[in-house]
Formats: C-alpha cells, structure tokens, sequence
C-alpha cells in the first residue's frame, strides 16, 4: 500500500503528460474565430507573387497562409526546444538536466532530484523530481521506464507525427470557408493585388493593355462571331515576350471585363469572351412572354391528380421539389413545349433538362443547337439565373411546331453543342384549339391547322394572330386582372369545345399561358379552392357559373 502511494503521483502526471495539448492551429477555435490575415502575411504573399512570376489561385494563395501560420507556431515550438532535451519516459537523466514537456505546452523544467521506483505492473524504473520555470512548482516523472508509451518517439519520428498532426492542406479542406472570406477580405482591401475569376497578381505585374489591344480582340470576336477565350487571339497582339503567357492571359482578361464592349459568356469555370452588341435582347433580359407574377399556392387543397401535373407540366416556374426528379445519366429527355416558349424560342431549364446545358460562369452562356435531321447549327444560349434556353424561334416556326409540340434534347460529347428534335408525322390538317383575339375579345375555337409533329393533345394550341395576342397580353387591364376572373372567362370558351362542357387541369393551364404567364400551381390552387369549379376525376373540371366563388 505504501508503495501505491508513492508512486501515485508521478504515475498521475504521465497519464497528464499522456492527454494531448493541441498546437492552436491544429483546433477550431482558431481557425473559425481567432484566425486572420495580418500585414505580414499579405508581405509574405506579395513577395511570393514577386517570386514567381505569374498569376496564382486563391487556394494557393490560402494554403500558403495556412503553410506560414504552422510554420510560425512550429518555429516558436522550435526555440523552446533548444532550452531543453525533449522529455521521455524511456531516458534517464541526470541532476541539473534541462528538459522540455511538449504535453505541458512546452514548459522548460530542471531536474532537481532522483531515486529509484518501483511499481508490481510495470518493474523498476527512476523516479524525477523537476521544477518548472513558469512557476516554480515541482513535480515528478518516471525515467528509464521500459514499457511502450505514447510519449516516446519511434526511430526518425518527428514530434509532428507523434502528435498526430493535420497537414496544413487538411485544416484548409477542413476550414476553406472561414479562411477564404478573411483571406479575400484583405486581398481586396489593398490595391496592391488585382483578381479575375479566383485568380490573383500584383497590379505592378500586369502587362499594360491599351486601346489598340482591345480593338484587336473585338475585330477577332467580330469576324468570327463566336466566343473565343484570350489565347485565341493573344498571338495578335504582340505583347512582350519576356512576360509568362500566364500573365500575358490575367492581364487581357482583366482589361476585357472592364471594358464594356466584352462579356463573359463561357461556362463555369470556363472564361470565353462575346461582344455584347452581338447578343440577342432576349438574352441580356427575360423575353415578355416569361415574366411571372409569381403568385402564392398551397399543394394541401389539390387532388392527388392535381399534384402528379404539377410535377408532369414541364414549367420552369415550379419549385424543382414539386417535380418529377430527372433519369439519372440520362442522354435524351422530352419536353412539352408550352406557348410562351414557343413564342419566344425557348426551352424550360428544369431538373430533366438541366443536364444538358451548361452553367454560365456569369449571366449567360453561348451554346451551339444542332438540329437532329439536318444537322444546321444554331446559336443558342444559356440563361441560368433565368431559367431559360434561348435561340429556337427560328427553328419552331421552320417545322411549324405548335404549343404542345414533343421538343427533344440529346446529350453530345461536347458541353457546350445539345441536339434538338421533335417526332414528326406526315403533314396533315387536325381539328386542335385555337386562341383568337379580335375585338377586344379572347376567344377559343376548333380549327383546322396543318400539322407536322406528335403532340400532346390536352396541351396543343394554336394561335390565328400571335401579334394581336401579344398586344392583348401587353395591356395593363389583362395583366392586372385577378387569376380568377381571367379563369372564369377561359373556362367557358374552352367548356364549349367539349361536348361534356368539361376541361383538363392541362388544358386550362395551357389556354392560360396563351395571354398570361403563370405556372400550374396558382392555376391549380384556383380549381381547387373555388366552389364554382367542379372536379370530374382524372383531371377534368366543370364550372358552374352560379356558384359563388
């Protein structure tokens, strides 16, 4: 028992030792909120650019700051170290020997004392008495202990992997986020270093570009009329040789996204510069026949044949969670062409045609359509933020494609081209639905139209006058009419084309989006709250005109 205690307290301050005391920047803490860019770092990154020559990423840029902040806490580690000889268990020492303890944060210590221990576990062993140096105190700690511990280094094991520690490149995976906004947040505030897409250099280090430099570019992009990055043309304008093309490709690109004349129209990730007097207005702002008013439903009211439509109608006004999710990796997908696509040759971008257009690293994005038949190209173009494809006007009214129309899309091995096809049936005349506007007045009959391609019948429409249509949509009084008068006076003009007096959910939206732009929920939130519309199942309403709303 006696021995038990005598030995408890230094059996006590190994199982201390053996607890591990973090490096700072080896925690959260001080990454997450203690962490920042000082003036020393930004010197230290100012001369690396220097150094190098050539434009680096902010990434690089992070992970060297990341790089420095260890090194300094390793440096300072470092001179403690050299007060004293690394303490472990295994040793023995002498009276008099300095020593380090890297589990107390590195405290300096003296051995004051020494005598032999002894425990039934673990044998015979040495027994030290150290005085700190920060306070004073004494403690003691085994030595020439021969059993395996955690506090003894293995042959040429570094103390950085006895301590088990991160890399500098896993703290910055595990903490880009908070390391990133400080980093840009300095970069930024000193005008010293310039940035174009993520990657940086010295204002001092860029290659003057003047006028004449400019108009080269923009008589190349002329010509050819298509996007084309930097290096297409770089060879046109006899920069100096002496500077890394690197540098050279930063210094172009920065002077082209100031200049108004140019725009970025690549893909994400991808810098291709457009002239924008080239580009179509539809693609610099959302066509007419696109804007919604974005009005408010509730899915709790609709049928379960009401809500299976709303994730069926290929609108891009739909929250994708309401949507049918798309066929993984598939190389085809089919959309229902609606009419204020058709009318302003466009395609929806929801999640099943999203696959097959690439994301535009800033507003849009210029693609290439190829028609499946023929193969004719088509320029087209990308609207993200939108959520709309523009550049098939030409080739709808070329086929003759009704509202309705079957529309296509095929995956290619190149992101930027996506092929474009509808089912086509020998041209014949059908008796389908047409809006008419005349007078003052909308009206829908049954007309006899020619026809050239598979269609869905509850969503094919015709229009007799797209230009009265048009002026009809663009008037205050249509736009400023409740959704639920405008339904009272489609419902009826669609009801007398069938013989039941009854008219699809599809139809109804269809007819809808003819004079007005507005996705199926709000249209379905009205059949389904208003006691004057009546359901009949599998989708077909009847309206009753006396009922009160």
């Amino acid at each position: 028992m006696w021995l038990w205690y005598r030995t408890y307290g230094y059996f006590s301050n190994l199982g201390r030792l053996t607890s591990l005391v973090q490096r700072k920047t080896q925690t959260s803490t001080y990454w997450q909120e203690q962490f920042s860019v000082n003036a020393d770092d930004i010197e230290h990154l100012y001369s690396l650019l220097l150094e190098r020559n050539q434009p680096q990423s902010t990434d690089s840029l992070a992970l060297t700051v990341v790089q420095r902040h260890c090194q300094l806490e390793e440096m300072a580690i470092r001179a403690e170290l050299q007060r004293g000889t690394l303490y472990q268990p295994r040793d023995s020492y002498q009276v008099g020997d300095q020593l380090v303890f890297p589990r107390f944060d590195y405290a300096a210590a003296t051995v004051t004392g020494q005598r032999p221990g002894h425990n039934p576990q673990y044998g015979d062993f040495s027994v030290l008495q150290v005085e700190f140096e920060a306070n004073g105190g004494v403690s003691e700690f085994v030595a020439e202990f021969a059993h395996p511990h955690p506090l003894n280094l293995e042959a040429g094991q570094s103390l950085a992997e006895a301590e088990g520690l991160a890399s500098p490149q896993e703290l910055y995976e595990l903490y880009t986020t908070h390391i990133h906004s400080k980093l840009l947040a300095a970069l930024k505030s000193n005008e010293e270093f310039i940035n174009f897409r993520g990657l940086w250099s010295l204002k001092g280090l860029l290659v003057p570009i003047h006028d004449g430099h400019l108009n080269i570019a923009e008589a190349v992009i002329d010509i050819g009329d298509k996007p084309l990055p930097v290096e297409a043309f770089l060879g046109d304008l006899d920069l100096p040789a002496d500077i890394p093309t690197e540098t050279q490709v930063l210094s172009m690109n920065f002077a082209l996204d100031a200049d108004e004349r140019f725009e970025n129209v690549g893909p994400k990730g991808e810098v291709l510069w457009y002239l924008r007097r080239l580009e179509p207005p539809k693609v610099t702002q959302v066509p007419l026949h696109l804007h919604s008013a974005g009005l408010p439903f509730d899915l709790e009211p609709f049928d379960n044949e009401l809500r299976r439509l709303v994730g069926e109608l290929d609108d891009e006004m739909t929250d994708p969670v309401h949507m049918r999710p798309p066929l993984s990796d598939a190389e085809s997908a089919v959309v229902t062409l609606n009419y204020p696509h058709r009318r302003a040759g466009t395609l929806p971008i929801i999640p099943k045609t999203d696959p097959f257009f690439p994301e535009a690293d800033d507003h849009h994005v210029r693609i290439t359509f190829v028609d499946k038949r023929s193969g004719d190209q088509m320029p087209g173009w990308v609207v993200s933020e939108g959520k709309y494809v523009f550049g098939l006007g030409q080739w709808y009214a070329q086929n003759q494609l009704p509202a309705g129309a079957y529309i296509s899309l095929y995956a290619t091995d190149d992101p930027l081209t996506t092929m474009v096809d509808y089912q086509p049936v020998r041209l014949k005349r059908e008796w389908i639905r047409v809006a008419i506007y005349k007078s003052g007045k909308l009206n829908f009959q049954l007309l006899k139209q020619p026809i050239t391609c598979e269609y869905d019948d509850l969503m094919v429409i015709g229009v007799n006058d797209p230009d009265a249509i048009d002026t009809y949509w663009s008037s205050a009084e249509q736009q400023a009419k409740p959704l639920s008068n405008l339904l009272r006076q489609i419902f009826p003009e669609l009801a007398k084309l069938n013989p039941q007096g009854a008219v699809h959910a599809k139809t109804l939206y269809s007819a809808v989006n003819v004079v007005r732009r507005c996705p199926p929920g709000p249209i379905f939130h009205e059949l389904s709250t208003k006691a004057s519309f009546i359901p009949m199942g599998h989708g077909y309403w009847t309206y009753d005109a006396s009922i009160e709303a």
